[in-house]
């Protein structure tokens, strides 16, 4: 059956996405990706009239998924400290997911063209993250708001580091499966985010 209406939508950002990714924006043409999502270029336009508003519907559309897959903190454990722990691991695993790490290296790639875009891919990412996890500080841990925003943004730099360069960079590949949530596999980084933790949090008082 032919998708219609929000169906073909969703199904065209999908395809933009992969294409996106696997050639960069500069390169993937409207063709291709109509090509890709088995739709006509008169259904691509007329949803999405350039291709830029077309990158613009597939960060949105990562910001969906990647909301859904992180959650918030709240939901990772019933105690606050460990629900900071599990959470940020969780975010460790997905930065590691190629999904994630070639749209990041995407968003640089086009940051000098585009900075508008790669300004609301870095929010997706990091931003949706940091403001998420400082709202349960401030609700669970009865953190000023001004506070939260800093040992949050103070955290996940530390937790990053040295995954995230070593990414970008192309040290370290990828993990081309999304992983399960933080549990026993991670257990060892969810030891070190909790000393880190703990750094932050003695830091601060």
């Amino acid at each position: 059956m032919a998708r219609r209406g929000e169906a073909l939508r969703e199904h065209i950002l999908d395809a933009a996405k992969l294409a996106f990714l696997e050639d960069g924006f500069e390169r993937t043409s409207m063709d291709a990706i109509a090509a890709r999502a088995e739709t006509s270029k008169r259904s691509l336009y007329a949803h999405f009239p350039t291709k830029d508003a077309l990158f613009l519907a597939v960060v949105e559309r990562v910001r969906t998924l990647f909301g859904a897959r992180m959650r918030t903190p709240a939901e990772y454990s019933a105690h606050p400290e460990e629900a900071v722990v599990r959470y940020c691991g969780r975010f460790l695993q997905l930065v590691r997911w190629s999904s994630v790490a070639r749209m990041l290296r995407l968003g640089i790639a086009e940051a000098d063209r585009l900075p508008e875009l790669a300004a609301g891919l870095y929010d997706v990412l990091f931003g949706t993250t940091a403001g998420d996890l400082a709202a349960h500080l401030v609700a669970e841990l009865g953190f000023a708001a001004d506070d939260a925003e800093a040992v949050a943004g103070e955290l996940l730099g530390l937790v990053l580091h040295p995954t995230l360069p070593r990414l970008l960079f192309g040290i370290d590949a990828p993990v081309d499966e999304l992983p399960p949530e933080a549990g026993s596999a991670a257990e060892a980084d969810l030891d070190r985010i909790g000393r880190l933790f703990r750094v932050v949090l003695g830091s601060r008082r």
